[in-house]
């Protein structure tokens, strides 16, 4: 286990140092120049007064510096914890901005994540072993399965939103509303949340209970199946077993599917103009601000790492065969 872990460990840090140099990379290679932004926004045209203010400016980001010292250098302030200071909002520090969006994000996406997860996965289980089901089942994963995130986000902002007027479309609260631990703040906070959840929550929803439906049946159909139901064995133990087996699937799909949910999730906040991480990088890329965009991909970099080194670690606990071929190895 702990070769296993040293391996996996070497692995995601080897994979960290490569996502965050061409997360570095990438916004450098956007067209425009972020100080000459922050300058049309000064409103100033005294030729003197736009130097000093360029000048003042790239010393401040440190863009006056050669491209292979700007890289060391942000490696060493993000080493320190430093994400650096804004372009869009300066001077505000980018770790500050963040933190205002990546709660909405995670409020959004790990309810739909693990929701989608273990009711999709229930579903497909009874679908598979109910001809009613799963001729309703199927059918309607497929379609959900097959809808692109805006397209359905645009679809449910329609109908729930615009004509049955049950919920808000955009936002993440009220303006008219100060941010306060009161149930008028409270609901109203679930109201603007519940459609951006409800469009990622169905999507996933179809392809687990697809996937678990065809799991279940390809191991009824498997010889240790066969051999169980002509030793007498339960009928209900032999899908026990089944269940189970296809499970381990599952678990490293949910790891697979984390980098697609997160895509999805920045595509939804920005159709419901929702305050998180997606909604931030669109106005990052829009201000044209390096060090915003960088900090807002780092943590979504850094966040499907660390789900998939967690996925990884219960996928050895949970599957029994893969602690005994690590045992032979070792041995």
């Amino acid at each position: 286990m702990r070769t296993y872990l040293l391996r996996k460990l070497l692995v995601y840090g080897l994979t960290f140092v490569v996502a965050v140099t061409l997360n570095w990379i990438l916004p450098r290679l956007m067209p425009g120049d972020p100080i000459q932004t922050m300058l049309n926004r000064a409103a100033t045209a005294h030729p003197e007064s736009i130097a000093a203010m360029r000048e003042y400016y790239e010393n401040v980001f440190g863009l006056d510096l050669p491209m292979w010292q700007q890289y060391l250098n942000y490696w060493a302030a993000l080493l320190g914890g430093d994400l650096g200071t804004s372009v869009w909002l300066f001077p505000t520090p980018v770790a500050d901005i963040i933190l205002t969006a990546v709660p909405y994000t995670l409020g959004m996406m790990l309810p739909a994540i693990l929701l989608s997860w273990v009711v999709g996965n229930r579903i497909g289980a009874l679908a598979a072993r109910s001809r009613w089901l799963d001729n309703t089942v199927l059918p309607v994963g497929y379609i959900l399965t097959a809808m692109p995130y805006m397209w359905l986000a645009i679809c449910l902002a329609w109908s729930l939103g615009i004509v049955a007027g049950w919920f808000p479309v955009a936002g993440g609260y009220d303006f008219s509303l100060r941010p306060t631990f009161t149930w008028t703040f409270v609901l109203d906070l679930l109201e603007h949340w519940f459609l951006p959840f409800l469009s990622l929550f169905l999507v996933q929803l179809g392809g687990w209970a697809i996937g678990m439906r065809n799991l279940i049946i390809y191991e009824l159909e498997s010889d240790y199946a066969n051999y169980l139901d002509a030793l007498g064995a339960p009928r209900g133990m032999i899908r026990g077993y089944a269940f189970r087996n296809a499970m381990l699937p599952q678990v490293t799909g949910l790891a697979l599917q984390l980098g697609t949910v997160i895509g999805g999730a920045l595509v939804t906040e920005v159709v419901f103009a929702y305050p998180g991480l997606g909604k931030l990088i669109l106005s990052a890329i829009q201000n044209q601000d390096y060090f915003l965009l960088q900090g807002a991909l780092l943590f979504i970099v850094i966040g499907v790492l660390i789900a998939n080194f967690v996925i990884d670690i219960v996928y050895v606990l949970v599957d029994p065969r893969t602690r005994a071929g690590m045992q032979g190895a070792t041995a």
